[in-house]
């Protein structure tokens, strides 16, 4: 699952970990992107010390089977991760889906958990970049999936994402226990207060929040961006 932040992607892993033939994985090259673009993040340290630093370390990692062995392996992946000089090319052996949200209400929520996002901290130029390498030899459609459909109404997007991906639906997808997942990043205490106050996604969402003057030139990039791609989302 490719997602930029601030975009349901949590609730959407928490979804996948309530199936009992799923395990998942939370954002597992945060620790080499942050060794690699030396950036200051919420809880960088921590980050550091508890994961893989080596970027390609993790996709030999990612590119076994989980170390349950459970059939459905679900890794929760930021497209800001892949940054120049990581291979990508290993991402066409997995079965991938991208994760959309409007620019205006990532930039909002963004902002206030690490202020001045950029571009590239939302992570919207490196999510086309991946569906157009999925995509390069056209043999079937990218997966894309819009949070603010999944929001609307889960059992039938979720539905309708399990049949793309050819396992079976679970209602147990729907809900979930307050209080976090085992499987969260240390990060999680900064990030998911939200998520783990939930026990299910949130309902349909209002009107677009109004995006400050700074981030409005990073918002006219983004929203480009998602009006490209937003036409392949699942939508029926």
């Amino acid at each position: 699952m490719w997602s930029g932040p601030r975009n349901l992607s949590t609730a959407m892993m928490y979804a996948f970990a309530q199936r009992p033939d799923t395990e998942v994985w939370d954002e597992p090259f945060y620790a080499a992107y942050l060794k690699a673009t030396g950036l200051d993040h919420p809880m960088g340290a921590e980050i550091l010390a508890a994961g893989e630093q080596d970027a390609n370390a993790v996709i030999e990692a990612c590119t076994r089977a989980g170390p349950q062995g459970k059939p459905v392996f679900y890794q929760k992946h930021m497209t800001q991760h892949m940054i120049q000089g990581v291979d990508r090319s290993w991402i066409k052996e997995m079965t991938n889906v991208f994760l959309i949200r409007h620019p205006a209400r990532v930039l909002a929520s963004y902002d206030k958990k690490r202020g001045n996002p950029t571009l590239d901290d939302i992570g919207f130029r490196q999510q086309a970049e991946l569906i157009d390498l999925v995509n390069a030899d056209g043999s079937a459609p990218p997966i894309v999936i819009d949070s603010a459909d999944i929001r609307e109404n889960p059992d039938k997007m979720l539905r309708l994402l399990c049949q793309r991906l050819g396992i079976p639906f679970e209602p147990a997808m729907l809900s979930w226990a307050k209080g976090g997942n085992p499987q969260d990043g240390v990060w999680a205490p900064h990030w998911y207060g939200a998520v783990w106050n939930s026990t299910g996604f949130a309902g349909a969402e209002g009107p677009l929040p109004e995006v400050s003057d700074n981030l409005k030139p990073v918002l006219k990039q983004a929203l480009a961006i998602y009006e490209r791609i937003a036409p392949l989302k699942l939508n029926s």
